[in-house]
């Protein structure tokens, strides 16, 4: 009922104001602050990379990533970044893929997996590396990039997810260590995408 009532108030106002508003903020289901969002490419893709969505997220909770993804969400496409906080938590921070902006953040409740740094400490190879081994093993775009952990919490390697022009998704391992590239298979499906 909330939200209907904050829906009907900002189309009043941008009905009065002429339509002049460029991002309205509201609240979720959840009650996180989030911006309208903003257009992506002609083409339907992010217009900001992975590498800039991370670098928004970790402006907004300092620390360090663990993951990014690109998603969609309530009809836009969004980047949801991990990131392993510098007090100690983990963080969802969602940024438009559009612009870059971060629509909202939140602590992680669940403690029971805190993929950025055991006792063993960080990857030694970082997220931003993690990419660039990757895309220079296999141009195209970064659509997912994950740091994987074995039992004891040890940084074992990156996932990486890098969509080819010719609309072909190439899965990477990164090692988080010393930054070797190893390919998985190449994968067929195009996610339903007429390329």
């Amino acid at each position: 009922m909330k939200r209907k009532i904050v829906i009907a108030a900002v189309t009043a106002a941008v009905l009065a104001g002429g339509g002049a508003a460029t991002a309205v903020a509201f609240a979720d289901d959840n009650g996180h602050d989030r911006e309208a969002r903003s257009s992506v490419a002609d083409d339907g893709t992010a217009r900001v990379d992975v590498k800039d969505a991370v670098a928004a997220a970790l402006r907004a909770v300092p620390g360090t990533a663990t993951e990014a993804e690109l998603d969609d969400e309530d009809g836009g496409l969004v980047w949801e970044v991990d990131v392993y906080g510098s007090d100690k938590a983990r963080h969802d921070v969602t940024v438009d893929a559009g612009n870059g902006k971060v629509l909202g953040q939140h602590t992680d409740e669940d403690d029971g997996d805190d993929r950025g740094q055991k006792a063993s400490g960080p990857a030694r190879v970082s997220l931003d590396a993690a990419v660039d081994a990757a895309l220079k093993s296999s141009p195209g775009t970064v659509t997912s990039v994950d740091l994987d952990h074995d039992r004891d919490g040890r940084a074992q390697h990156w996932e990486v997810e890098v969509r080819a022009k010719d609309g072909k998704e190439h899965e990477l391992k990164v090692d988080a260590a010393t930054g070797k590239v190893s390919a998985s298979p190449v994968d067929d499906d195009h996610d339903g995408d007429d390329d």
